[in-house]
């Protein structure tokens, strides 16, 4: 990457939506410009959880704004990112749909696995460098994270249910704060966060970080009010607390720092932190400056290059987990790709789009350690539930559809099937997984796979059906499976 490159990450948060713009310099990044508005979408959720109308819409109006700003970005220099609201949402098609459209950007709704370690990306890049190990917690609207690390790299990464709105609007729905509601919510904090003891011992880390959201917040007001600068303590908390409780309603609080916007979530956020503090015996918390967003500037450099893209070395990890034969994967991936090329149109994104066409290829078989003849199926459920780091839930699903789909027929994946990238990735991939079914380097050099008009056509030279006999009775398999698809597919097979 070179040196003055814009980068940008959209964070769309449960309360707040965020957008940091900073300049590429030698492997760090500078500050150019940061908004943020509270769109407080997590709010938005009904019992059903569908997003309400009016939810959606401020969350649109919001990115709409922001596009303004990122106009004349490329694609590969912005990343947006979704949290957990998005996360629960039943209708987020529905508001993404329409957000990617606003924005220009695609948005990515990540596990909370992927959300607690570009938490650790950015806050570890933000720090100085040191052996330390570091607890970070990050308290966002509906969700918190908690990560154990040192320098550059995170250990253990969770993120558990509970965050400012949730509590807020569960424990304080009018917005009362007494005694026995702030009691009743750290009790149910606790009960949401009391496994993590296990994961993160006390005495396992040096220093404990909090991140961004409600941390800031609380940070922010105790330095204006006299507390040590940067960090909260435990004394300094339970001085807020006392004020708040005397209050009753936040909205009766007047204190230094305390801003109009973060007055209907303060309750159920120190609900929260409270409960932190005494579950993980903490006594002071000191303020980190870097975040999610930041993390996904940090990820867009890494991406950049096989050897730091997290991504590549997720799929490694899956591949020796799962017992993979990488040898046969790999074979597998040059084949599809290699067929890809042949029918791709002029795309500057097509070499993203081989990638993940790879990736799918390298796993398609990480099923068969549960059942051969239903390793697809068991593949694909996989990549729909395991933590991935690098990846969105929209990556791994598209991944586990491809591996869904790669042998027999295609009626289990009609509702993909309409789309032409995906409709070209399956069918290079099951063309590769065939032709490779000797577990040998296939030729292809006497085949060319043409597109158009949603047709496809395999050609072979004379006699390659004569001297591959099983692989001509195979293709001729599959361009029976795929009569009833919607799409064509011929086979002139010399």
């Amino acid at each position: 990457m070179q040196n003055g490159t814009l980068l940008a990450a959209v964070d769309l948060g449960s309360n707040s939506f965020r957008l940091e713009i900073g300049r590429y310099d030698s492997g760090h990044i500078e500050r150019v410009e940061y908004l943020k508005e509270t769109v407080r979408q997590g709010s938005g959720l009904d019992e059903n959880k569908n997003l309400s109308l009016v939810a959606m819409e401020r969350g649109w109006e919001c990115l709409a704004r922001f596009a303004e700003r990122l106009q004349g970005f490329q694609r590969l220099q912005v990343r947006a990112v979704a949290t957990q609201t998005l996360r629960e949402a039943r209708n987020r098609d529905d508001f993404t749909r329409r957000a990617q459209e606003v924005l220009g950007f695609p948005i990515e709704v990540v596990s909370g696995h992927e959300e607690a370690r570009l938490i650790y990306q950015g806050v570890s890049h933000l720090l100085p460098q040191s052996d330390e190990r570091r607890l970070v917690i990050d308290i966002g609207g509906r969700s918190t994270e908690v990560i154990l690390g040192q320098g550059y790299s995170a250990s253990k990464m969770e993120s558990y249910r509970l965050g400012s709105v949730a509590w807020s609007s569960r424990y304080f729905p009018r917005g009362q704060i007494t005694q026995q509601s702030l009691q009743t919510s750290e009790i149910a904090a606790k009960a949401v966060l009391d496994e993590a003891l296990d994961a993160y011992p006390v005495g396992s880390w040096d220093t404990a970080y909090g991140s961004s959201g409600t941390v800031g917040a609380v940070a922010e007001i105790l330095t204006l009010n006299g507390w040590p600068a940067g960090q909260i303590t435990r004394a300094g908390l339970d001085w807020l607390t006392d004020k708040l409780l005397r209050a009753g309603h936040p909205d009766h609080l007047r204190l230094e720092g305390l801003k109009d916007d973060r007055r209907p979530v303060i309750g159920g956020g120190i609900g929260v932190l409270r409960a932190i503090f005494d579950l993980f015996k903490l006594e002071s918390l000191v303020k980190a400056e870097g975040a999610l967003r930041q993390g996904a500037l940090y990820d867009l450099i890494d991406r950049e290059n096989d050897s730091t893209d997290v991504r590549e070395r997720t799929v490694n990890w899956l591949c020796e987990r799962y017992g993979v034969d990488q040898p046969h994967a790999s074979r597998v991936g040059r084949i599809a790709t290699e067929l890809f090329a042949q029918i791709a149109v002029p795309d500057p994104n097509n070499a993203r789009y081989s990638q993940k066409l790879v990736w799918a290829a390298r796993l398609h078989e990480i099923g068969t350690h549960i059942s051969h003849s239903d390793m697809h199926r068991h593949g694909a459920y996989i990549l729909d539930h395991v933590d991935a780091p690098g990846f969105t839930l929209q990556e791994l699903h598209r991944m586990s559809q491809l591996v869904l789909g790669q042998r027999g027929k295609l009626r289990k994946i009609e509702d993909i099937l309409d789309d032409e990238l995906f409709a070209k990735q399956l069918l290079c991939l099951r063309l590769a997984v065939l032709l490779c079914h000797a577990r040998k380097d296939p030729d292809i050099t006497p085949l060319q796979l043409s597109y158009k008009s949603r047709q496809f056509k395999l050609s072979a030279t004379t006699g390659w059906s004569r001297n591959f006999p099983q692989s001509a009775w195979l293709v001729e398999e599959e361009v029976a499976a795929w009569q009833k698809s919607g799409w064509r597919f011929s086979a002139d097979l010399g």
